[in-house]
């Protein structure tokens, strides 16, 4: 039986504490900025970025980010051992915090790469991966995973894969709490189909207290993420970080003790809007592509929806950015 009591940590200030998931299309640098206004302590991560994309001519573009985002973590996909020191390299180069390798994502694209969760069955080709790395950045390498393989609930499986990669030196594991179905579900499913256990979680921390293990899967309230982190060394928040954003503006104060952002949501749309405008200065990035990730900021307030049909409003394109949130706000208190 899988045992969950343990006395309650500490507050304290690691950097995995409080972090945003990994999101594809969605945590990009933009996305990134954006949060960052709300809680300058949440460690962010980019999205997958596939190691061998990097090596091969895209360094630019998938490792350019903003200084404002740091603490930020660099997320790789591959399994290469070469390829993925090579990545986390260059990553580090580029000012990450930490490089973190994908254990976990349960795509049919990714399979084909021979990387994601599909790697949990290998566990000592990600021990060499992680060692690889590590022997060429002094930044920390982390993995993120899930707690199974398809229908196969044996805890065994998780238990032997993170105490191989610890003994390669790896001392952060992310723990997305669903097992991985590799076949008959899409990504969106294998969010949500497989039953949450926290339980085994919880299990890891207690056969493994030397490392930090750090909680994913279904977090939307503080008192949900503060259960976890009586148990834990922190929570990683996905989809509702993304739709309600307003919620990170709390995590400064409610789970690192420190003072409570003093920006309100019109200042946070100001300060995107400024961004906007320096991106389409500086790389030619038009404001639509930005304005994406900043339309759940009213989530739950009266006029939020005639707010963001303002903000996503295609013929409102040819607009500078400032004109369009000056019609936004006038439109959510019409």
């Amino acid at each position: 039986m899988l045992q969950t009591e343990f006395s309650p940590n500490p507050r304290s200030t690691s950097p995995w504490r409080m972090s945003i998931a990994p999101m594809l299309d969605w945590t990009d640098r933009h996305c990134r900025f954006f949060h960052r206004l709300l809680s300058k302590k949440a460690l962010l991560y980019t999205e997958m970025v596939n190691a061998r994309a990097i090596v091969h001519g895209g360094t630019e573009r998938h490792l350019r980010f903003n200084p404002e985002e740091h603490p930020v973590a660099l997320q790789l996909g591959g399994s290469e051992r070469d390829i993925l020191a090579r990545s986390a390299r260059l990553g580090e180069a580029w000012g990450y915090d930490e490089i973190n390798l994908n254990c976990g994502c349960p795509s049919e694209r990714v399979q084909r790469g021979a990387f994601g969760a599909c790697l949990m069955q290998e566990p000592t080709l990600v021990a060499n991966c992680i060692k690889a790395m590590q022997d060429v950045v002094q930044v920390p390498v982390t993995v993120k995973h899930r707690i199974g393989i398809d229908k196969n609930e044996d805890y065994a499986l998780v238990r032997d894969f993170v105490g191989t990669v610890a003994d390669a030196g790896c001392k952060v594991f992310i723990v997305h709490a669903r097992n991985a179905w590799l076949k008959g579900l899409s990504p969106k499913e294998n969010r949500e189909v497989p039953p949450l256990r926290y339980g085994v979680v919880a299990q890891l921390k207690q056969d493994f207290p030397q490392l930090t293990i750090a909680i994913n899967g279904g977090f939307s309230d503080d008192a949900a993420v503060q259960a976890q982190l009586a148990l834990l060394d922190g929570v990683m928040v996905g989809r509702e970080a993304y739709h309600n954003p307003w919620w990170l503006s709390r995590w400064d104060e409610v789970f690192y003790g420190q003072p409570a952002s003093n920006l309100s949501r019109e200042d946070v749309e100001a300060q995107m809007v400024d961004y906007m405008a320096r991106e389409a200065a500086q790389h030619g990035t038009h404001w639509y592509a930005i304005a994406r990730h900043m339309l759940g900021l009213r989530h739950g307030l009266r006029g939020a929806r005639y707010w963001r049909q303002i903000w996503s409003n295609h013929q409102l394109k040819d607009l500078p950015p400032h004109e369009v949130m000056a019609l936004a706000q006038r439109a959510s208190v019409s």
